[in-house]
């Protein structure tokens, strides 16, 4: 239990280092990017469901920060375990294999917007949030 726990430990901390580096990201998300990220994901939320989901999203951060804090070994390896898979303990790999659904059209049917046998999904605009 312990080795998971690193491995999550490791995989999170440098996740976060990463995205941090790359993303110059805040210790927490300001209103001004909350907002902004709503009204890209197209959400209709009441105010004291914008305040609430702000404030979740803010404690996780916090959460990842104390996870990133935890000293780990530095020859932890990010997917060490303490479980060894052998071909004993293993399932059997399956064949892949191509199992299409019987009525797609059932399916198509159902969609807001189709063009022959295919789904048309509106435009995700490309804006930075900062």
């Amino acid at each position: 239990m312990i080795y998971i726990r690193r491995a999550v430990v490791t995989c999170l901390t440098e996740s976060l280092k990463i995205l941090k580096r790359k993303l110059k990201m805040a210790d927490e998300i300001s209103r001004e990017v909350f907002d902004k990220m709503v009204e890209l994901a197209a959400l209709e939320l009441s105010p004291e469901e914008s305040d609430y989901l702000h404030q979740q999203l803010n404690n996780q951060l916090t959460s990842v920060a104390e996870l990133a804090a935890i000293p780990l070994d530095e020859e932890t390896l990010a997917a060490s375990h303490g479980v060894p898979y052998t071909a004993l303990n293993s399932p059997e790999m399956r064949e892949d294999k191509h199992d299409p659904f019987k009525n797609p059209k059932e399916i198509l049917a159902q969609a807001p917007d189709t063009d022959e046998d295919y789904f048309i999904v509106p435009d995700i605009p490309h804006e930075d949030l900062t």
